[in-house]
């Protein structure tokens, strides 16, 4: 209830200050606005970037190594060894969950 009233408060208060202090809020928002428009344009263009590249097929371009597993490594020892660490983690989560239901 506390912050609702102090919502309140805080927005009248704006209120008043933008329509006492109109113009130099109209010269905040015109000084504002292009650093909005630069910072938006620039992540939009970054982002139009990746997706361009990830379209076009240009070796140069394209990360090597992106960390994508080689076949060597997804050998069966690698699955039973997840299997086996997995086991283990559910063992433990089940331990947990008992400790939490006795108190």
């Amino acid at each position: 209830m506390k912050v609702f009233i102090g919502g309140l408060v805080s927005a009248f208060l704006g209120i008043i200050g933008i329509l006492m202090f109109f113009k130099d809020f109209l010269h905040l928002l015109a000084g504002a606005l292009p650093l909005a428009l630069l910072v938006g344009g620039a992540m939009a263009a970054y982002l139009g970037y990746d997706e361009v590249k990830d379209q076009i097929n240009i070796p140069f371009l394209k990360k090597k190594g992106c960390g994508a597993p080689s076949e060597s490594s997804t050998g069966s020892d690698d699955i039973s060894k997840y299997k086996e660490e997995l086991q283990k983690y559910k063992e433990e989560v089940e331990k947990l969950k008992a400790q939490l239901e006795q108190k």
